[in-house]
């Protein structure tokens, strides 16, 4: 993971960020891969145990304030530039987006809605960040289409036997990826600070944000269990101090469609955990969805003839 802390997208002082090249699958972006495909597969399990006995959005706002406070205070102590207030600005609309509407409303949809079927409606991010990634003149391959379209098709399976969400769950499920994934994007252009600590402004301020909310809806506190704190802990240090970060550099270095290729590994990941640890089912029909989803995924990440990757991004 230090790799990928040290390689986290570049932007200058009060300039956009506009990736130009596409990014190599190099053993940087393989480790950044693998770091949010299976972390961020197994955070949907560790939400649905923090929830258990732990306010949604409180909950949320402790795991972003409690993160970005310690990455900031170790980016500060390392000698990192504190942000301009112009950034904190900037970093206030990309958190309200990505923590706020994007994990913010999956946590809240998990009350109504298992852990793998929360994982398995994120799966349509890829689609959303493509065609928001037009809107900035991203192009997606013909390849990346149709796994993107393969993948979809997976999902589809999977829901035929395995769906077991509220008609809100479901509808709150499908507002976060396009919360998420539109911010992702527009991120790319916004001037945030550089490297991690955009990062840490991003966590801080969502989760100010979130815990803004958690006190407008008057959300109980009670005693939480030991399962519930293990939980935050964990989302804490892995889902949002390492995923994150390892997200945001595949945001800054790499295409919509690999970026967001988590989405179809992350079902998987979420589905062993939810029928082994929390008692969740899954037929003949859901396994077939899983192969099919895999495969998706392998037509997005596969290079293409004569792509190349570079890690190098312009300013502007």
């Amino acid at each position: 993971m230090s790799s990928v802390q040290r390689q986290v997208r570049q932007q200058g002082n009060g300039q956009k960020h506009q990736p130009t090249a596409r990014a190599a699958l190099t053993p940087t972006v393989l480790g950044a891969l693998a770091v949010v495909y299976l972390i961020w597969g197994s955070t949907y399990f560790g939400i649905k145990v923090a929830i258990s006995t732990l306010p949604p959005l409180g909950m949320l706002a402790l795991r972003f304030l409690v993160a970005g406070a310690l990455l900031y205070l170790v980016l500060r102590w390392r000698g990192a530039a504190a942000p301009t207030l112009r950034q904190w600005g900037w970093s206030a609309v990309v958190g309200l987006l990505l923590l706020g509407g994007g994990t913010g409303l999956v946590t809240l949809a998990e009350r109504q809605a298992s852990s793998s079927v929360a994982a398995m409606l994120i799966a349509v991010s890829p689609l959303f960040s493509s065609l928001f990634g037009r809107l900035w003149g991203e192009r997606t391959s013909g390849r990346e289409w149709l796994g993107i379209g393969v993948g979809l098709l997976g999902i589809v399976l999977l829901n035929l036997g395995e769906l077991r969400a509220t008609p809100l769950a479901a509808a709150l499920l499908i507002l976060a990826p396009l919360c998420w994934t539109f911010g992702s994007q527009w991120s790319r252009r916004m001037p945030l600070p550089s490297g991690l600590m955009g990062a840490a402004t991003e966590m801080l301020t969502g989760g100010a944000t979130l815990a803004v909310l958690s006190v407008v809806f008057r959300e109980q506190w009670r005693t939480p269990s030991p399962e519930s704190l293990w939980a935050l802990l964990y989302l804490i240090v892995a889902g949002s101090l390492l995923a994150y970060s390892a997200y945001m550099y595949l945001v800054a270095h790499t295409s919509p469609a690999l970026a967001t290729s988590y989405a179809y590994v992350n079902p998987l990941v979420a589905v062993l955990l939810g029928v082994g640890l929390g008692s969740e089912r899954l037929g003949h029909l859901g396994w077939l969805a899983l192969a099919v989803i895999l495969a998706g995924v392998v037509l997005v990440i596969w290079p293409g003839r004569g792509s190349r990757r570079g890690a190098e991004a312009e300013t502007s």
